[in-house]
């Protein structure tokens, strides 16, 4: 009789394990998001002899994550030095000059997370690196992300430098000041949401 081997056969094939079930094809399996330069700006301002704010109009920013978890980010920040643009047009020359941000030797300033500090509910410290005429310092940025799944984000900081640090000769004083202000907005537009862990 052939019944048994016939059954014996059956109940094998249901103890298989199953396949692994994989995202829908183009589905990713982290969190992704994008930087909506729209609603985003880097801008600058120089606390010298003579004062000078603003913008940088060339630059890449990406946020990315390797899990869910949200201490997984890293930002990757990439401005075009040459594209700074002042209040004051007749500065611009001035502020691109080698005693300043010396455009021609050092095309990009930059700033890169290498650690993920949570602060908050929603609240993150991106601590990095900035690097500015070839020199690198450490810095943090602050990332704020809405509560609920799929919202936006913010990611926000003030870095500032002294002329000395980065090897500017803007004018003879030894103390003068300047920042860099980063405001981007991030939003979550594919894969799945962030887990959330919980903050004392």
């Amino acid at each position: 009789m052939r019944l048994p081997t016939l059954c014996l056969a059956a109940i094998a094939l249901l103890a298989l394990p199953c396949p692994a079930q994989n995202p829908p094809q183009g589905q990713s399996q982290v969190p992704v998001f994008h930087v909506t330069p729209v609603q985003a700006a880097i801008r600058f301002n120089v606390n010298a002899s003579t004062p000078m704010t603003g913008n940088f109009d060339q630059w890449n920013a990406t946020l990315t994550f390797t899990s869910r978890d949200p201490t997984s980010a890293a930002l990757d920040v990439e401005i075009q030095a040459a594209s700074v643009h002042s209040a004051v047009h007749t500065n611009d020359n001035k502020v691109k000059s080698s005693a300043l941000l010396n455009v021609a030797q050092d095309p990009v300033i930059s700033f890169k997370s290498d650690k993920v500090v949570q602060t908050g509910k929603t609240t993150y410290d991106l601590v990095g690196t900035f690097t500015m005429r070839g020199a690198s310092k450490p810095a943090t940025l602050n990332l704020a992300i809405a509560d609920q799944g799929g919202g936006s984000g913010y990611i926000q900081g003030i870095v500032p430098f002294t002329y000395k640090d980065y090897g500017m000769t803007g004018s003879s004083k030894s103390d003068d000041r300047g920042e860099v202000d980063i405001n981007l907005k991030v939003e979550h537009v594919s894969g799945p949401d962030l887990l959330r862990k919980r903050f004392p």
